[in-house]
């Protein structure tokens, strides 16, 4: 019996669960909310899970990106008014957040959700959650249960481990993404499930249908049917290039990425720069605004589409990205790189005072180790960079040490434990199990107190 199929059978017989709240009303109500591309991302597969797993028919609501749109949610508002990175970074905006705030509060109510799940994007997000419990007030028994994917990074803050005590007063459960979180958030009250990091989800595309062995967390581009695509000379050497997902941040990286590599033209014969651009409107107008005045030739690869960014990365020697998600996508794809951030000179002296640990590329937090360079607020220039690149595009072996090194972080990264646990009672190829599955059926099966 499959994954699915095992569940329908269990959530029809178990009561007081998410599923047997929405058998009252015929339906189940999942009222959604992300405020980043990689929100939105997240939350599309699990929408796409969700509707593969419910015994009933799901509505969605919520606020979300194109591809949450795909699978079936109409936005309230534009992503993007929430998408704003950094807390003096966010000032400017504060009236649009507020009103925005109130809105999707207002959406939530009329909506009547069994089930709330925001993704990411903590400021938002639990300002949503808490005042959401807080009118409900004494319905709360009547309420919809509250779920966060992707746990705040306690583990990265000074205090952080305390500000988690608070969340269980409105989060009823908490997904996460990395195999550290779990046990912690379980020490300060909170409910929690590791199910393993969305980049994961980029397999299921490239290796459907094998069985989940940390041999296959690993995925591998056409190098040659790009370079034949973009007709790329045999001597092209190609960098790819991810500036970020938020304007503000592109609009601040792009800038010291194209001085860098004005710098590095004259030394590396035939330089291709791939520019990965995020799947959100304002950075793709603003990137095709600024490639005229680009130093080198560039291949412009827009967001959403999988297979090319994996060919592209495979036609690549190194990567140059902003600091986020893609560093586990290059992760996945071996590609050695270089992670870069900068903020406002405020935001980044607040993080300077706060972090407790010295790296921000999650390979790194992961490994305990430097084994990815990273150029960081002032030290991020495009001197600095171009160094960087150079060091690591000339030196095969700084670039194998972070191949084997990532091979350690994916299985990190894979909720190996939860499948062996399950691996008699089901069939337990890697599709039944990826992330949104998992979180999925945490969700549907969560019984409410």
């Amino acid at each position: 019996m499959g994954f699915s199929s095992l569940l329908r059978r269990s959530f029809s017989v178990w009561s007081g669960t998410v599923v047997d709240m929405g058998n009252k009303d015929g339906e189940l109500r999942v009222f959604m909310v992300a405020g980043e591309v990689s929100g939105d991302s997240i939350a599309s597969r699990l929408m796409a899970s969700l509707k593969k797993l419910s015994p009933l028919p799901i509505r969605f609501s919520g606020v979300g990106g194109p591809r949450m749109s795909k699978e079936g949610l109409e936005s309230l508002f534009p992503m993007e008014d929430i998408s704003v990175m950094g807390m003096w970074e966010l000032l400017p905006h504060l009236n649009k957040f507020r009103v925005r705030l109130k809105e999707t509060i207002e959406g939530a109510i009329l909506f009547r959700p069994h089930v709330v799940v925001t993704v990411d994007s903590k400021g938002f997000s639990f300002r949503l959650l808490k005042q959401l419990r807080a009118r409900y007030g004494w319905q709360e028994s009547n309420g919809p249960l509250h779920f966060h994917y992707v746990a705040p990074s306690f583990w990265a803050w000074k205090g952080g481990e305390a500000r988690l005590k608070g969340l269980a007063n409105f989060v009823d459960h908490i997904l996460c993404i990395l195999p550290n979180e779990e046990a912690v958030c379980k020490l300060n009250g909170l409910d929690a499930t590791f199910v393993g990091h969305p980049v994961l989800e980029d397999i299921v595309e490239f290796n459907l249908g094998k069985q989940a062995s940390p041999h296959d967390l690993k995925i591998e581009g056409n190098s040659e049917d790009f370079r034949r695509k973009y007709a790329l000379s045999p001597g092209a050497a190609v960098i790819s290039l991810l500036p970020g997902s938020r304007l503000q941040e592109v609009i601040r990286m792009l800038s010291i990425f194209s001085h860098a590599f004005d710098q590095l033209k004259d030394s590396i014969p035939e330089l291709i720069t791939v520019i990965h651009v995020a799947s959100n409107q304002h950075v793709e107008n603003y990137i095709d605004g600024v490639m005229h005045k680009w130093p080198v030739p560039a291949i412009l690869i827009p967001g959403g589409h999988q297979h090319l960014k994996y060919d592209a990365f495979s036609a690549s020697t190194i990567a140059l990205c902003t600091s986020g998600t893609v560093a586990m996508e290059l992760q996945l794809a071996r590609l050695p790189c270089v992670v870069a951030y900068r903020a406002h000179i405020l935001t980044e002296w607040y993080i300077q005072y706060k972090a407790k640990i010295p790296y921000i590329s999650l390979p790194n937090i992961l490994t305990d180790s430097a084994i990815i360079p990273e150029a960081l607020f002032q030290a991020c220039t495009p001197t600095n960079l171009a160094s960087l690149l150079m060091k690591l595009m000339h030196n095969k072996r700084l670039q194998e040490e972070q191949i084997v090194a990532a091979e350690n972080v994916i299985k990190l990264l894979f909720p190996s434990e939860r499948i062996i646990n399950l691996e008699e009672q089901v069939e337990w190829k890697f599709p039944n199990f990826t992330p949104s599955m998992i979180a999925s059926s945490t969700i549907l099966s969560h019984v409410k107190s």
